[in-house]
């Protein structure tokens, strides 16, 4: 199983972006999909994680502000971010979980700066 992100980049505060994850298996075999942040110096932690009938869960820090999203048809998640802040740079994970073996993206940059 491969998960592969892509789009990210570089926002001004209050700018938005979007990131992509796109898997190499249909994405209905996984329990549920997430991403993941790791600033610098920071500990990895959860943003976003959505379930297989699509119900959505947040992070305190994202919420109201990011939106994640899975396409069954393309294979794909996605986290559109609104209203970035200078604290959301960090490096961007996708995550999966089949079963209770979880399968790790190599990362996106999200860099947000004036």
């Amino acid at each position: 199983v491969q998960l592969v992100e892509s789009g990210g980049g570089l926002a001004w505060p209050g700018g938005s972006l979007s990131i992509s994850c796109a898997a190499s298996e249909r994405i209905f075999f996984f329990n549920t999909m997430a991403w993941y942040r790791q600033g610098p110096g920071k500990e990895r932690e959860l943003v976003a994680s959505i379930a297989l009938n699509g119900m959505p869960t947040y992070a305190e820090s994202a919420m109201g502000r990011f939106t994640i999203s899975r396409d069954g048809a393309k294979n794909t998640m996605s986290l559109q971010m609104n209203s970035l802040k200078p604290e959301d740079t960090a490096m961007y994970y996708c995550n999966g979980k089949i079963a209770s073996r979880l399968y790790w993206g190599r990362g996106i940059q999200v860099t947000v700066s004036s």
